[in-house]
């Protein structure tokens, strides 16, 4: 009688088929529980708020990852910075870690359409909220009036304006005075700052200050912060050249002409650009602009970012209830995970 015959290494398939199965089924609860919780996006801070019915925010170029940082919080999602390079440059970008169709979602109700159209979009009722480094330009307030809107504008973060000049450029420091001077054509040339020489250059040292385009925010804080109501010297030969339409355009400019000087807020240059390499930011009356002088307002030109609202928004509405959250401590933990100081 023939007895069966002994595979000793059958029990091993079995052994490693079933760790196989195990395995894959293993990885299929991991891959279902990270999508379940990629996609959850009811907010753990105000009941019945999910990204469906997420209330649109428009903001500046420099708080769209302050908007992005708070809808995450509010949603419970991931996060992260991101690079973005572009040929030689790189911008840094907040972005969701969640799927294609919620991505989507969050580009319907998360904008940037820049401090002036914000405003505007506001005042027409397009959007809901409007994050903003100013306050209303005086034509801003104008066009409200025309439309009987009032607004509501709180601040919840502080930021600072800054001025950069080119790495090659040794001058560390300048007064309100000499900033003044050189945007209203009394000083020209950048030996009668102190700098006694720059490579590759003998003789005239001249100043090419770049401007921002009217209702921006920079050049609004310019205005105000800055220049006080003095006229801009309109006849330099170059005057034309200097109008720079966007925050991007201008940092090119100011990276690329050893003479130049220009104008940005601090948390931009710092956490969306990151261009210490390429750009170099000075001191204003004696004093840096760091996290530390900005909160404690010792730097001269210190100011607040805003949360900004239509006075006739609903107390009951998603766009009430995150206006008010935004100033709640789990609020400002938000906007310091962001970057900003909260205010």
């Amino acid at each position: 009688m023939k007895t069966a015959k002994y595979t000793k290494h059958e029990p091993i398939k079995n052994i490693i088929g079933k760790v196989i199965s195990f395995a894959l089924l293993a990885s299929l609860l991991s891959i279902l529980t990270n999508c379940e919780k990629e996609e959850l996006t009811d907010s753990p801070y105000i009941n019945g708020l999910s990204i469906d019915n997420y209330p649109i925010i428009d903001g500046s170029t420099s708080t769209l990852p302050l908007n992005m940082v708070i809808a995450c919080e509010l949603l419970g999602l991931n996060y992260q910075w991101q690079e973005n390079r572009i040929n030689s440059s790189s911008s840094w970008s907040i972005e969701p870690k969640v799927k294609h169709d919620t991505k989507k979602k969050f580009d319907r109700v998360i904008k940037s359409s820049q401090t002036h159209n914000s405003y505007i979009n506001l005042i027409d009722g397009e959007v809901d909220i409007a994050l903003t480094a100013r306050t209303m330009s005086p034509d801003e307030k104008n066009y409200a009036e025309s439309k009987g809107v009032t607004l509501i504008e709180t601040p919840i973060a502080i930021d600072a304006f800054i001025f950069i000049i080119n790495p090659m450029n040794k001058i560390n420091e300048l007064t309100t005075e000499d900033i003044q001077s050189i945007y209203t054509g009394k000083i020209t040339d950048w030996r009668e700052l102190g700098l006694l020489s720059m490579p590759l250059y003998d003789g005239a040292l001249p100043i090419v200050p770049y401007i921002r385009n009217p209702n921006s925010g920079s050049q609004e804080l310019m205005d105000l912060l800055v220049m006080n109501n003095l006229e801009y010297y309109t006849k330099l030969p170059i005057y034309e050249e200097t109008l720079v339409f966007s925050m991007a355009g201008l940092f090119d400019k100011v990276a690329t002409d050893e003479f130049a000087i220009g104008y940005t807020v601090y948390y931009y240059n710092e956490h969306i650009i990151r261009g210490e390499k390429l750009l170099k930011t000075i001191g204003i009356d004696g004093v840096r602009p760091n996290k530390q002088t900005i909160s404690d307002r010792s730097y001269p030109y210190a100011a607040d970012v805003y949360a900004v609202i239509r006075s006739d928004t609903d107390k009951s509405s998603m766009t009430y209830q995150i206006y008010n959250w935004l100033q709640t401590e789990a609020g400002k933990q938000a906007i310091s995970k962001s970057g900003y100081i909260p205010n």
